[in-house]
């Protein structure tokens, strides 16, 4: 990528310095880089004007430094999340049905898939999955008992399939 208008020659003349001031205000290298990295992308996006400043690398200090306050900001508050209500609790493995339904609703058309997730896990009405999906009520009905169909096929051949292994 060429040299912008002295961005290249910016960004090699002042990498360094900006990097050594965020790392004294965060205290962390990583955090530093992620803050320094997002200002120069800032710079770059605005360089035509940023070029114009009397002092660039002092615009750059300010969002650099902006930024890495924003991330301590939010860190901070999931900190504070995290102590007001605890960690979260264990999560359950899904069981082997739920494993199997989902294996079985994947090989389902997409069609079919979205109208049996909206009307049976979210509870929507035939109604509100047509308006949902731009479909007639009709194609919805029949989308819901054509992959209902599928489904009980799909599921009775994991059955056989488990029974087989079992003998």
């Amino acid at each position: 990528m060429p040299d912008v208008d002295g961005y290249d020659e910016f960004y090699r003349g002042s990498r360094q310095r900006l990097l050594g001031f965020v790392y004294v205000l965060t205290g962390n290298l990583a955090e530093a880089q992620d803050a320094v990295q997002e200002a120069y992308i800032r710079a770059w996006q605005r360089w035509s004007t940023v070029r114009e400043y009397d002092d660039p690398e002092a615009w750059l200090r300010m969002v650099a430094s902006r930024i890495a306050v924003s991330r301590w900001r939010s860190m901070r508050s999931r900190a504070r999340a995290y102590l007001r209500h605890g960690a979260p609790g264990d999560i359950p493995e899904p069981s082997t049905e739920t494993l199997e339904v989902v294996a079985a609703l994947r090989r389902l058309p997409e069609a079919q898939r979205t109208a049996i997730a909206l009307h049976y896990l979210l509870g929507m009405p035939v109604a509100e999955v047509a308006r949902e999906t731009e479909a007639p009520v009709g194609t919805v009905k029949a989308r819901l008992s054509r992959g209902r169909t599928a489904l009980a096929g799909l599921l009775a051949v994991v059955d056989l399939e488990e029974e087989a292994a079992d003998a």
